[in-house]
């Protein structure tokens, strides 16, 4: 006979062991839960721990209970009925469907998709209030290093960075002029028909900036940055105004502001910078945020595919 105690589990610990139970598959089971599969994996293996014996056996096909596991199951089944139909077990669910949620995002990275995902997250998680923070990328690391966000959508941060770094976007810097500007008659345009112009440009020092540059000195190419501000949105304004054309990421171009005006790949060199999501290894996220992460991951992976059009 197995001997345990589950009086010290969280009730997310029972309910990812009867999930993997029923799902037989740790990853439907994680998708099911809203957890990441490391986080589901760490309560099943907290469980096993309190009963002293493995509660699974795993084969590359399947997930099936062991003898342990097949003991222990009535009993977590009827400990969860208890809970849910308790007081305790009403407060449980409005943790899971109440709060709040912060992310970060450097602003261009969400223009895209963030409205359609939030529609599609709150179908789920009616009244989780989201709260995004439209930072530079080295204040998106700072956000998610002091906790004031779960995690952030950015650039990627020094390799000798505290916190965990996933790519998940390459997105490329092109031509942005107006429709009437000469070079938007041009079919290819090239990084040299952009010499002698009157360019727009983000300032110095900024992740934007820093990408563009090392790709135009690989180039040995020395552009005219004749107006230089501090947003995406900023360079946008003033391309539109007619001030000259600018070099910018794709993304950035796909907003509102940009609906009147022409982006096109520039011949050459690829200059891209790399957008991706930015965590704290210690700390996993709730699950309505990685819920929201993973709908955000599954928007970038269709564009993904898109930009590599038909096989």
């Amino acid at each position: 006979m197995v001997k345990v105690s589950l009086l010290n589990c969280e009730i997310l610990d029972l309910r990812s062991l009867v999930a993997v139970a029923e799902c037989r598959n740790f990853v439907r089971a994680a998708q099911q839960l809203n957890l990441s599969q490391p986080a589901l994996s760490r309560r099943v293996q907290k469980l096993e721990a309190m009963v002293g014996e493995a509660l699974f056996e795993r084969s590359t096909r399947s997930v099936r209970l062991t003898p342990a596991g097949q003991q222990i199951m009535p009993l977590v089944r009827r400990l969860l009925d208890e809970i849910d139909n308790s007081l305790l077990g009403k407060m449980a669910v409005g943790e899971r469907r109440e709060g709040r949620i912060v992310l970060a995002s450097v602003p261009s990275a969400t223009v895209r998709f963030l409205p359609e995902v939030l529609d599609q997250f709150g179908r789920d998680y009616r009244n989780v209030r989201v709260r995004v923070l439209d930072l530079s990328a080295t204040k998106c690391a700072e956000a998610v290093r002091t906790g004031e966000a779960e995690f952030a959508i950015a650039l990627p941060v020094s390799r000798d960075s505290d916190l965990i770094y996933e790519p998940l976007y390459d997105d490329h810097y092109g031509l942005v002029c107006r429709e009437d500007d000469p070079l938007a008659a041009l079919e290819n345009p090239r990084w040299e028909d952009l010499v002698g112009q009157r360019l727009i440009t983000i300032h110095a020092g900024s992740g934007n900036r820093t990408t563009l540059d090392a790709g135009l000195a690989s180039m040995k190419l020395d552009l005219r940055w004749f107006y230089e501000v501090t947003r995406l949105s900023s360079a946008l304004a003033l391309v539109n105004a007619g001030l000259g054309p600018s070099v910018l990421p794709r993304l950035a171009c796909e907003g509102p502001e940009a609906r009147d005006l022409v982006w096109k790949p520039l011949q050459g060199v690829t200059i891209f910078r790399t957008l991706g999501v930015l965590r704290r290894p210690s700390v996993d996220l709730s699950p309505a945020a990685n819920r929201l992460l993973t709908l955000l991951s599954d928007a970038w992976r269709v564009r993904r595919k898109d930009d590599s059009g038909p096989a």
